[in-house]
């Protein structure tokens, strides 16, 4: 396995745990602020404005200069589809359903990127692989994806969103040939917080803003913080693996989420559970062994460098 997909896969397994925690505490913050638009409006502009300090800090703006009017495009393309609209329907359909339910929906996201990817980005998906993806669904709906599961108004928020992010991650491995993963990332969160907040404006609640108390504003930054880390490490994962590989490796957050709700929450842990997160581990395993003398394109050394 070349440095580069090692770095990738290694990277995409940070974000599934980084995943898996954001989503437990992410449902608390959305109860809190109890408006869902106005909740991830204000969390996804603070991930914004550290990604613009984090630019500054690189010195990465000379890149955004330097780009042309069609990578523009696709970059504004990313904040709409990824960064925008998703996230208006995903949190107002977790303030509808549970933590659980959502992140199960959440993790088909490997299914839709996998057929996608091998669609629009030409990836091969080897036999070994195809095993990975069965132990990945196998182990996410033995995780209780359909137990007391029902298929209402939140559940298809979700999914439309999930679909949404999808088609982003296409999009994202094609423009993150051409630029950083952290100018995409920025892209992504500038562009769909100003989407966001003209949402806010039209709905006329810029004022329910003023009116937060510093408990509320805490339980927004804490999965700021989160959402920081998670762009970071899912796009720079995508710059140096392959799409349907990365997305893959995000499954297992939904075990994470399970044993936070298992030790806060005092949800019982079964036995199923237990095989879920064999099955998973199992999964990663079968990938990694699968890319193990993988040909994956090699890039030059500073395109392996993390955020590059």
């Amino acid at each position: 396995m070349n440095k580069n997909l090692k770095l990738g896969m290694s990277l995409a397994l940070t974000t599934a745990l980084i995943s898996g925690i954001a989503n437990f505490i992410t449902k608390i913050g959305v109860t809190a602020v109890k408006n869902p638009v106005v909740f991830t409006t204000l969390k996804n502009s603070l991930v914004a404005v550290f990604l613009i300090g984090l630019v500054l800090f690189l010195g990465k703006m000379k890149e955004f200069k330097s780009l042309n009017r069609k990578t523009w495009l696709k970059l504004l393309t990313v904040g709409v589809i990824g960064g925008s609209a998703p996230f208006i329907l995903f949190f107002t359909g977790l303030s509808l359903t549970s933590a659980l339910a959502a992140s199960f929906i959440h993790k088909t996201l490997f299914i839709w990127v996998a057929i996608l990817a091998v669609w629009f980005l030409k990836e091969k998906i080897t036999k070994l692989q195809i095993g990975a993806l069965g132990l990945f669904l196998g182990g996410t709906f033995l995780l209780g994806g359909f137990q007391n599961f029902h298929f209402g108004k939140g559940e298809i928020m979700i999914l439309a969103a999930t679909l949404l992010w999808a088609a982003e991650n296409i999009i994202a491995k094609k423009v993150l040939r051409e630029v950083s993963s952290v100018a995409v990332a920025s892209a992504r969160m500038v562009f769909g917080s100003i989407i966001l907040f003209a949402v806010v404006a039209w709905q006329g609640n810029v004022g329910l803003v003023a009116g937060l108390s510093g408990q509320q504003w805490l339980w927004t930054l804490i999965p700021s913080m989160l959402l920081l880390a998670y762009v970071l490490t899912w796009y720079t994962a995508l710059k140096h693996a392959p799409a349907s590989v990365v997305a893959s490796l995000l499954v297992p957050a939904t075990f994470v989420t399970t044993i936070l709700s298992t030790i806060f929450l005092k949800s019982p842990l079964t036995n199923l559970n237990n095989l879920s997160g064999v099955l998973f581990a199992a999964g990663i395993i079968l990938l990694i062994v699968n890319h193990r003398k993988s040909k994956f394109s090699k890039v030059n050394v500073s395109q392996t460098q993390p955020w590059a």
